[in-house]
């Protein structure tokens, strides 16, 4: 292998790349969301400045993607709090808990989502939307919906999945120095919305250190959605550097 092709594998290992260079297409990609009242103080604990808590809100949301380009079928839970940056609202994602080795790989390494290996699972239970995440083999989650009751707006849904996505990416040196601190933006795109319901829903938080979604118990069911469609997931782009 000459120099060239050294720069242009993806990823190693070189004669078996964890993920492709390509743009994430996603279809049927089905959303379990539920927004509850938590400890602002704890969410402020938690969200880098600059940017700016704008309520004692959270969002758990559980993600099955059946068909991603490049990465195949996976799911992820995780928590994504509201946030506003120089006047712009959107959401920091705190934490993704994944199912799939090239989904958390391209996430960390190209992107900036903050990926780790967990089990969640969304399914229909009877009557019941459930999601669930386990980290390794105990249960830290679990949301339950009434399956399907009131329809949303395209107006409401699309506010839910499409506002600015902020995160961080922090890379090390290989002497543990930061190469790279940086406030990253990315934003859904080439969105088709198919379904999407809103109902009454319950969400269990379970302790667990590495695990630690619990740190910001449920005060208040606010509103939960299902949402079903086809999307792009567009590249993260830096908006903050924290070693300039």
């Amino acid at each position: 292998m000459d120099k060239e092709q050294v720069k242009n594998i993806s990823a190693t290992p070189i004669n078996a790349p964890v993920f492709p260079m390509t743009e994430i297409k996603f279809k049927n990609r089905e959303y379990l969301n539920i927004i509850y009242e938590t400890d602002r103080e704890a969410l402020e604990e938690v969200v880098p400045e600059p940017l700016k808590v704008t309520s004692n809100r959270i969002k758990f949301e559980v993600i099955n993607m059946p068909d991603s380009t490049g990465l195949g079928s996976y799911k992820e839970a995780g928590h994504v709090i509201p946030v506003e940056y120089n006047g712009e609202k959107g959401e920091f994602y705190l934490s993704m808990y994944v199912s799939n080795q090239a989904a958390i790989a391209s996430g960390r390494e190209v992107a900036a989502f903050p990926k780790k290996a967990g089990n969640p699972d969304l399914f229909v239970d009877n009557d019941t939307l459930v999601g669930t995440l386990d980290y390794n083999s105990l249960r830290v989650a679990q949301a339950t919906m009434a399956y399907k009751y009131y329809k949303m707006t395209d107006e409401e849904a699309l506010a839910d999945v499409t506002a600015p996505q902020f995160m961080l990416k922090s890379v090390r040196d290989y002497d543990g120095s930061l190469l790279r601190c940086e406030l990253t933006r990315s934003q859904i795109t080439d969105i088709k919305l198919k379904e999407a319901y809103s109902g009454p829903a319950r969400l269990q938080l379970f302790e667990h250190v590495m695990a630690p979604l619990a740190d910001f118990p449920v005060r208040k069911i606010v509103d939960a959605h299902h949402i079903l469609a086809d999307l792009t997931l567009g590249q993260p782009s830096p908006i903050y550097d924290y070693l300039k």
